[in-house]
């Protein structure tokens, strides 16, 4: 290892990991080699290969791929708690999703990431007064991602979209660190309200595949909805709870459910 790749794995361990395992992917696959060279490897930062990456898909119509670049690496540049809340996701999708084998593979390749990442340019961009081109991505990252993120939506880091095909979050929700979803969440609101009406999900959370969490209402830190759950009241810290409409059924089985991502509701679990 060079003294440059030294300095990369201290300063930015995540990055060098991401480009040792990009140039195995490009010595082992040629048909993936270009995209691997293109996406990492040309690139000095992760920032950098995240513009190029967000572009190339964001891009299109109006909006070219190269003009799309240069807005979202203006937003990287601006606000580098976005590349801190990048590598933290990229950490949780590494950790909690056992099909993902390398940073690398969910940079290039996870659409539940590419979603997350396109809402934290568009959130810049909408806290930023330039809505129009927040909602611009907003609209393709429905189009190709099947995720609907409201810009003004407050997302924090590490968190988990897995599959993230149908996910859906409305203006004024808030999700805090370290919470895991899967497909099919929707966090919406119950009407034609104005003002606050989208669900708290506090941190820690785990929200199974397919649960709906409606209204501003809270869910508390720690817990876990089972899949396929309706919930139109506030969830207690630390509980599961599960059914339509969702009632508490019993503790959140650990301390970590989001880390755990354990779905299965035990019989111990109801010791509560």
């Amino acid at each position: 290892m060079s003294l440059h790749q030294e300095k990369i794995a201290q300063v930015d361990p995540i990055w060098f990991a991401m480009r040792e395992r990009a140039e195995g992917f490009a010595a082992s696959e040629p048909a993936i080699a270009i995209l691997a060279h293109a996406t990492i490897l040309q690139h000095d930062r992760l920032e950098d290969a995240l513009a190029y990456l967000l572009a190339s898909k964001i891009g299109d119509g109006g909006v070219t791929p190269l003009l799309a670049r240069e807005v979202f690496e203006e937003v990287l540049d601006a606000d580098p708690e976005i590349g801190a809340a990048v590598r933290a996701d990229l950490s949780a999708v590494f950790d909690r999703d056992p099909a993902c084998h390398s940073y690398a593979q969910a940079f290039l390749f996870f659409k539940g990431f590419h979603a997350l990442q396109s809402y934290r340019i568009a959130h810049w961009l909408f806290t930023n007064n330039r809505a129009p081109f927040a909602y611009f991505i907003q609209s393709r990252m429905s189009e190709l991602f099947a995720v609907d993120i409201h810009p003004n939506a407050k997302i924090g880091r590490g968190i988990l979209m897995d599959h993230a095909t149908g996910i859906v979050v409305g203006e004024t929700a808030v999700v805090e660190d370290d919470v895991s979803m899967l497909h099919g969440v929707t966090l919406g609101g119950t009407g034609k309200e104005h003002e606050d009406r989208h669900p708290k999900i506090r941190r820690g959370v785990l929200l199974g595949a397919g649960a709906k969490v409606l209204g501003n209402i809270e869910v508390g830190e720690y817990s876990r909805v089972a899949a396929g759950s309706v919930v139109l009241k506030p969830v207690p810290a630390h509980c599961t709870v599960a059914g339509v409409p969702a009632k508490t059924v019993g503790c959140a089985g650990c301390d970590r459910p989001s880390q755990a991502m354990d779905h299965v509701i035990r019989e111990a679990d109801f010791d509560i």
